[in-house]
C-alpha cells in the first residue's frame, strides 16, 4: 500500500520532470499523509498538463458523505477497472502524483520500523493516480485523488506485499490521456534494480513531524532507529542538503 510519502524536489525540477508549462507553487514536504492536500499532475481540457492540489482520499461522485475518502487513499490495480468506486475515474480521470520517496514499515523483533523507499538515482517519479470531483448539496466542490497499488517487487516484498504503482516517465503521456484505454500493462511493479530503501527515524510515525531529517538514513537496527527519535523540543534542521544540490 502507500500511506505516507514525501516530495522535496525544487518546483523547477518538478516542472521539467513532468513537462509542466511553469513551476508549481509548493514547498518541500517530508511527511505527506492521507486527507492532506497533495499536488497532482493532470491534463486540461485542451490537452496541456497542469499541477493542481487535491485532497488525498478519493470521494466518488455518487458518495453521500465525503468522509468515505478516508478509506479510498489507495486503489488496487487488479480491480480498479471494475470497482464502482474507481472505474469512472480510471476511464476518464487519470493523473500522476509526484513523489521523491515513500515510507513503509518493516517488521523487526522489537516492532515496526519505518524505511524510506525511492529510486537509486534520487530522481522524482510519478505514482499512478486517479481523481474525481465531488459536489456537495450546497454546491461546494471537492477535488480528491487516490494512488494505485500493485504487487510488491522483489526488493520490497520483504517489507510489504503491496507497493504503489510507479509510472515510467516515457509512459506519462499514455497514462494521462484518457483516450488510451489499454493501460493495464502500466500497472506492473516498478523494477527492483532501480529502487532502494533505507531505515529512517521513528519520527516519521508522527504526521506533525515534517522536516529533512525524516529522510536521512539511520542505523539499520531497531535500537539505533529508536534512539534516533529526538525529543519534541529538538529544533528541525534549517537546510536540506539534497535540496541544496538541486539549487
Amino acid at each position: 500500500m502507500c500511506g505516507r510519502y514525501e516530495l522535496h524536489t525544487h518546483p523547477a525540477a518538478i516542472a521539467l520532470a513532468f513537462a509542466l508549462p511553469a513551476p508549481p507553487l509548493m514547498v518541500p514536504r517530508y511527511n505527506i499523509a492521507p486527507t492532506q492536500q497533495v499536488p497532482v499532475v493532470r491534463l486540461t481540457a485542451d490537452g496541456a498538463r497542469e499541477c493542481v492540489d487535491m485532497r488525498w482520499g478519493l470521494v466518488p461522485r455518487w458518495a453521500k458523505d465525503p468522509s468515505i475518502g478516508v478509506k479510498m487513499i489507495n486503489a488496487r490495480a487488479e480491480s480498479v477497472a471494475d470497482k464502482p468506486s474507481f472505474r469512472n475515474a480510471f476511464r476518464r480521470h487519470r493523473c500522476l502524483v509526484p513523489a521523491d520517496g515513500f515510507y513503509e514499515w518493516r517488521v523487526t523483533g522489537s516492532g515496526k520500523r519505518p524505511v524510506h523507499i525511492g529510486r537509486k538515482d534520487g530522481a522524482t517519479f510519478g505514482f499512478a493516480g486517479l481523481f474525481e470531483r465531488w459536489l456537495a448539496a450546497d454546491g461546494a466542490v471537492l477535488d480528491t485523488c487516490t494512488i494505485l497499488t500493485t504487487h510488491a517487487n522483489d526488493l520490497l516484498r520483504p517489507l510489504h506485499e503491496r507497493m504503489p504503482v510507479i509510472v515510467a516517465p516515457e509512459h506519462y503521456a499514455r497514462w494521462l490521456d484518457a483516450a488510451n484505454v489499454e493501460v493495464m500493462d502500466l500497472l506492473a511493479p516498478y523494477p527492483s534494480e532501480v529502487m532502494t530503501w533505507h531505515a529512517v527515524s521513528m519520527r516519521v510515525n508522527a504526521v506533525r513531524n515534517d522536516d529533512p531529517a525524516l529522510i536521512a538514513p539511520v542505523a539499520d537496527d531497531s535500537d539505533a532507529a529508536a534512539a534516533d527519535e529526538p525529543s519534541s523540543d529538538t529544533p528541525a534542521p534549517t537546510k536540506d542538503p539534497v535540496q541544496a544540490q538541486l539549487l
